[in-house]
């Protein structure tokens, strides 16, 4: 049985403030999101998953070593509304010079989520819905894992988020951080059944 992401609530675990998660969580083996009060684990990945967010890393790693821009890998949080929600990520990208919380990125320009069959309603919906809040938000990535896609929403001039899908043999052109990425990379030794 393939071990996909899950996202659980802890059962024995009471509601707690987001000072004591923020205290609490490093602390623990396991990564935790905060969902107003609720401490959610976020456990197990498969292989692809990995790879896939893997080669997103260190494609952006690569291309923004010497730009204002600062990739990070699943470990590193997103505050998305103080004090109530705080989500994991796959790979965020911050260019904004006030992103200087050790533990966590506040002024995200794109997001990066993989996708689970046991996340992606949430990170389609409650995810989504609450980082197009982030005014510093340009680009929201959604990549498939059973199949190749990508699923890229970018807020134009207007403010309205724009969906453009990508399959195998397209380039995607994320503007964030002005950079064209193959699909093909982001798949690289990705083994589909």
């Amino acid at each position: 049985m393939i071990l996909d992401r899950i996202m659980v609530a802890l059962p024995d675990r009471p509601s707690m403030s987001a000072e004591e998660y923020l205290a609490w969580e490093p602390t623990q083996e396991e990564r935790y999101e905060y969902w107003d009060g609720e401490v959610v684990a976020m456990s197990g990945g498969t292989r692809n998953h990995n790879r896939i967010s893997g080669n997103f890393f260190r494609i952006l790693d690569d291309a923004l070593v010497d730009r204002p821009c600062e990739p990070y890998i699943a470990d590193v949080k997103v505050q998305v509304e103080p004090g109530q929600k705080y989500f994991y990520p796959d790979v965020v990208v911050t260019c904004d010079d006030r992103d200087n919380d050790p533990q966590l990125v506040q002024f995200p320009s794109l997001i990066i989520e993989v996708l689970s069959p046991s996340t992606e309603a949430a990170d389609r919906g409650i995810k989504f819905a609450k980082y197009r809040q982030f005014s510093t938000m340009q680009e929201y990535i959604l990549v498939q894992v059973e199949q190749p896609g990508v699923e890229m929403f970018r807020r134009d001039r207007q403010g309205q988020w724009v969906l453009s899908e990508y399959s195998l043999g397209d380039s995607l052109q994320l503007e964030s951080v002005n950079l064209e990425i193959a699909i093909a990379d982001l798949y690289r030794q990705v083994q589909f059944s």
